[in-house]
């Protein structure tokens, strides 16, 4: 055992020395190694294996009653500052250890296979196993100089495989965009760290909370001021995690290849914001102003994201804003102390989340032969539509995803998902009620995407996207009547005389990868299952939640929790239910409906309107984006315009007419001083009786 906690310091290490050799292989032998695509991703994910062995071994052993183990190495010494580095392994570590090597081993093995043709294949891998080393090195820091460390290489990481195809102007833009908007928050973290040094004097996180307790019980802290160091530090996980309002760069990092969506969505890159909330929450809970702020934001974060992903047509970015909505979920529970909720959901979105991604990728990979591949077409769900029939795996594995996503019992997400929205509700009933709509949105927009991509005809061969928008389209123009002629023409064009082609299933190792995910989105939230009054099970015995305030199993028995989940699972049905009306494969009732609708006239207009505003508002995202690049944007480029008028024409004007002023003066001199006597003695001369004159008029 002790050898076990000693060589944990290997899991970062070996994916790490495996991006190390991909690198070093590309730069020195750049025309040998293409012919090595195989055996890079082998490397990548027989390296990766191990990582997970080590990691699943010392979950294991965490399980099994042992103590928290931390190894420090000193760095920097200097007068009275240390800095160290090293690793620690609590539950917590543990636990988000087997999260990152699982899904990561998963997302690679799928690589293989959706990313063998791409020219840049070797550094994919490279970039991925960098990428997944940031994030172990993260988990495992024992301190937050180490967490800023690794925070910054999450980022170049994220920056590198957004940007992957870095020809494309809009994957070039995407990471600029992301990497911006994460250096405000990071910016913002620094700030926080150096601000709870100067308050504790420590980077560790014990020694931290310890001292700022002891600080404020003796009251020798200002409360206002370890306020504003908390709220810089959630800046950092506001930016990272993409909550409200530096959320904007989510929805753009789907420019980058579906793997990468995928792992930065479910376990990395923005699992790292929650993670540092959850990491710090013996800090921020002697915080309240911190914890109603983060409480809000991730109230707002869910509602924002769920009501932006209705009006979306691209298959990824309406799971990126999904993402953005389950992450304000976590950001909620954690902020009105449910922090076994927010852990809880964590774990159980990112296994459902890492699978519909994936199976976004397959239905991708599948339909871009027909449709092209240009991502306005190969991501477009007005594209899709009928693919369960030719894509049935992808199809089942995506409807688990959904359901889970969605808080049906039994899958994953229900049960960490139902659990947040008791204690929001219990906490404050505002906070309650929009997490309550916010699942009912959830349920919506997912199923939307689910009938609109697997449901129905398949629309990729015969597409006139400005007549079928008005039908698969709720607001807009939905109001006016659908044609069935519509989609019986698109039928006898898929039967007809022209050459069509059909989306086939995804190869066996993309099925695999697809298949290992729907085992744990419908099982791995027995985890967190309790049924006495007491917090027995083993989610919150393990992580040692003496600090949860929260306790949502309320219910003597199984009978009586079922009976208090009603209330979600019904707001969920209804949800699925206007999706399944609206876009499902019978139109039948929408049509009879729609029909007496048109007769009122005045209800005609006024819903038209609303849906067309509504429709609006979500479909360009809240009018978020467009307010940035209006004011920091374009009011920048004016601000700077300004300043270089200001510099040429009156910082400049004044240098250059002093410049000029001297020049002319000198020049007028010149004429005065020729070296000639009886010039000087005109000159004195007339100076003496223009003197005299003056004196004499006085």
């Amino acid at each position: 055992m002790e050898f076990l906690f000693q060589s944990v310091w290997l899991v970062p290490m070996f994916p790490f020395l495996a991006s190390i050799l991909l690198g070093l292989g590309l730069f020195f032998l750049p025309s040998s190694i293409k012919g090595f695509r195989r055996i890079s991703s082998f490397i990548s994910v027989s390296f990766l294996i191990i990582a997970m062995l080590i990691s699943i071994h010392a979950f294991w052993q965490q399980i099994t009653g042992s103590s928290i183990h931390r190894c420090l190495w000193s760095w920097v010494v200097y007068e009275n500052i240390v800095l160290e580095v090293g690793y620690l392994l609590d539950p917590l570590t543990s636990i988000m250890l087997v999260l990152v090597t699982t899904v990561g081993v998963i997302v690679m093995i799928y690589s293989k296979s959706y990313m063998l043709h791409d020219k840049g294949y070797i550094r994919f891998f490279c970039y991925l196993s960098l990428f997944t080393a940031s994030m172990l090195g993260l988990i495992l820091s024992p301190n937050l100089i180490q967490i800023y460390i690794f925070w910054e290489l999450v980022g170049m990481c994220s920056y590198l495989l957004i940007g992957f195809w870095f020809t494309r102007p809009s994957a070039a833009d995407a990471c600029q965009k992301a990497f911006v908007t994460n250096r405000i928050g990071d910016f913002g973290l620094l700030l926080g760290i150096l601000g709870f040094y100067w308050i504790t004097g420590s980077f560790e996180f014990q020694k931290l909370s310890e001292r700022f307790f002891e600080l404020l019980v003796h009251n020798q802290i200002s409360l206002v001021a370890a306020s504003f160091c908390g709220v810089l530090l959630f800046l950092g996980p506001i930016a990272k995690s993409a909550q409200f309002p530096l959320h904007v760069w989510l929805p753009d990092a789907m420019e980058g290849p579906t793997p990468i969506s995928a792992l930065i969505h479910a376990a990395t890159m923005v699992a790292a914001g929650i993670y540092l909330v959850a990491r710090m929450f013996s800090l921020f809970e002697m915080l309240p102003i911190v914890m109603n702020i983060i409480s809000w934001t991730g109230a707002i974060t869910a509602l924002l994201g769920a009501s932006i992903a209705m009006a979306q047509k691209d298959l990824k970015k309406g799971l990126a804003y999904s993402t953005m909505s389950q992450l304000g979920y976590m950001m909620l529970a954690l902020g009105i102390g449910s922090y076994k909720a927010g852990l809880f959901h964590l774990i159980t979105h990112a296994y459902s989340k890492a699978l519909l991604f994936l199976g976004s990728g397959s239905v991708i990979h599948s339909i871009e032969p027909i449709v092209g591949y240009h991502p306005n077409k190969s991501q477009n769900m007005l594209f899709m539509g009928g693919l369960r029939k030719y894509m049935p795996v992808t199809a089942i594995t995506f409807f688990f995803g959904t359901l889970s996503l969605c808080g049906i019992p039994p899958f994953a997400c229900f049960w960490s998902k139902d659990e947040i929205l008791v204690n929001s509700w219990f906490q404050f009933p505002l906070l309650g009620f929009i997490a309550y709509i916010t699942a009912g949105l959830t349920a919506f927009y997912m199923f939307r995407i689910y009938f609109l991509t697997f449901e129905g005809n398949f629309r990729g061969n015969s597409f006139n996207e400005s007549i079928s928008l008005s039908y698969i389209s709720i607001w807009g123009d939905s109001l006016s009547e659908p044609s069935p002629e519509i989609w019986k023409s698109l039928s006898l064009d898929r039967v007809g005389n022209k050459c069509i082609s059909y989306p086939k299933e995804s190869d066996n190792i993309m099925l695999f990868s697809l298949i290992s995910l729907a085992i744990p989105t419908s099982f791995i939230g027995f985890i967190g299952i309790s049924l006495q009054r007491i917090n027995s099970d083993f989610l919150s015995y393990w992580l040692h939640l003496s600090i949860n305030s929260f306790n949502h199993f309320y219910s003597e028995d199984f009978i009586e929790f079922l009976l208090d989940t009603i209330p979600s699972i019904v707001i969920a049905s209804f949800g699925i239910f206007i999706a399944f009306f609206l876009y499902g494969p019978s139109d039948y009732l929408y049509t009879a409906i729609i029909q007496k609708l048109v007769n009122f006239q005045f209800i005609d207009y006024v819903s038209k309107h609303i849906s067309l505003s509504f429709y609006n508002w979500a479909n360009y995202r809240g009018y978020i984006d467009g307010f940035y690049n209006l004011f920091f944007v374009k009011g920048l480029r004016f601000f700077v315009k300004y300043l270089y008028f200001i510099d040429q024409w009156i910082v400049d004007g004044i240098v250059n007419g002093a410049g000029i002023l001297n020049l002319f003066g000198g020049e007028a001199l010149k004429h005065i001083e020729g070296g000639r006597v009886s010039s000087y003695l005109f000159f004195l001369v007339s100076c003496m009786f223009l003197f005299l004159l003056y004196s004499y008029i006085i």
